[in-house]
């Protein structure tokens, strides 16, 4: 009788292991990026640029290839994002800048931003929560801002978003290399994980998809120093918006790639915030809290000599 229980613990587990791994959505997986029935034309608009999609089309943002909203007014705009604004970041002056800035920041931003964009397609409120896909009530009942800049509060800015672009830099205090002997060392133009050491645990027991190479390459900005700097993109998967598909240059807790977990914010990697770890009496992590360790190591587990502590994917 014992063997057979332990028999059908196993296969249980296994099984709630498989489904962890292959997590499905519920709706479209481009989500609040189907721009109201848009789909990719509302960004990608594949004829005559921003006019394309309506909007006003400069000389520049309108004769540029598969962009279908009018970046212009952001154009050499200085954002200061953080804590009293000091992580200040010049915007490229066109589309057609070299600057990782162009697809990490400012395009995002051509929607996204509450100052100078606020006429946009956008609803001002997460997509999740409009459609009832934010099951967790901890988050309350009043809208989710999506759009930075004018989120509703009496501050009115970027203050208090997280920050990004070169001031924001993934080598200083609460990024991965913060610690000699974490084991996360940046190599231009990657990160690399040491073998054996207290990062490649973590990796282990969640995985590092914002910064881990891969499937398109790196996910972060690369400052003319050669030093790492956080785009919208490293956290963000503009693509996807309720899945994450794990590859072979950026795996989850080991999995080998090809797998499929649940996500929510568009965010780039493992990220459920409906999964409650109550039930595991703090024995597991929730996804959530592992997405942020992968830069702000410092406060894992793994940093702190606590290595059991797996991640509770569902």
């Amino acid at each position: 009788m014992k063997k057979a229980m332990l028999v059908v613990m196993f296969v249980l587990a296994v099984g709630a292991f498989v489904v962890a791994q292959n997590a499905t959505s519920t709706v479209d997986v481009l989500g609040a990026h189907n721009n109201g029935g848009r789909g990719c034309a509302g960004c990608h608009q594949p004829h005559s640029g921003s006019r394309g999609s309506g909007q006003t089309g400069t000389t520049d943002s309108g004769n540029y290839a598969l962009w279908g909203q009018d970046a212009s007014p952001l154009y050499g705009a200085t954002i200061a994002f953080g804590d009293g604004g000091k992580y200040t970041e010049v915007l490229p002056a066109n589309l057609t800048s070299a600057s990782s800035d162009v697809g990490g920041i400012m395009l995002c931003l051509s929607c996204h931003d509450g100052n100078v964009t606020a006429k946009n397609m956008m609803a001002n409120q997460s997509y999740e929560q409009k459609i009832g896909l934010l099951t967790n009530t901890a988050y309350g009942t009043q809208p989710i801002p999506t759009l930075l800049g004018n989120d509703g509060s009496t501050v009115n800015n970027y203050e208090n978003d997280h920050p990004v672009g070169t001031n924001a830099t993934m080598v200083s205090y609460g990024a991965p290399m913060q610690g000699a002997t974490s084991g996360v060392v940046w190599a231009n133009p990657n990160f690399t994980v040491t073998s054996g050491s207290q990062y490649a645990t973590f990796v282990a027991n969640y995985g590092y998809p914002a910064i881990a190479p891969g499937k398109w390459g790196p996910q972060y900005g690369i400052t003319a120093a050669g030093t790492p700097y956080v785009l919208c993109t490293t956290c963000h998967n503009q693509h996807v918006m309720t899945v994450y598909s794990s590859s072979t240059n950026s795996p989850v807790a080991g999995d080998g790639g090809g797998k499929f977990y649940a996500t929510y914010f568009f965010i780039n990697g493992p990220y459920n915030p409906n999964v409650d770890t109550v039930g595991t009496k703090g024995q597991q992590a929730p996804s959530t809290t592992q997405f942020c360790r992968q830069c702000h190591f410092g406060e894992s587990n793994e940093a702190n000599n606590t290595n059991t502590i797996k991640t509770l994917f569902q």
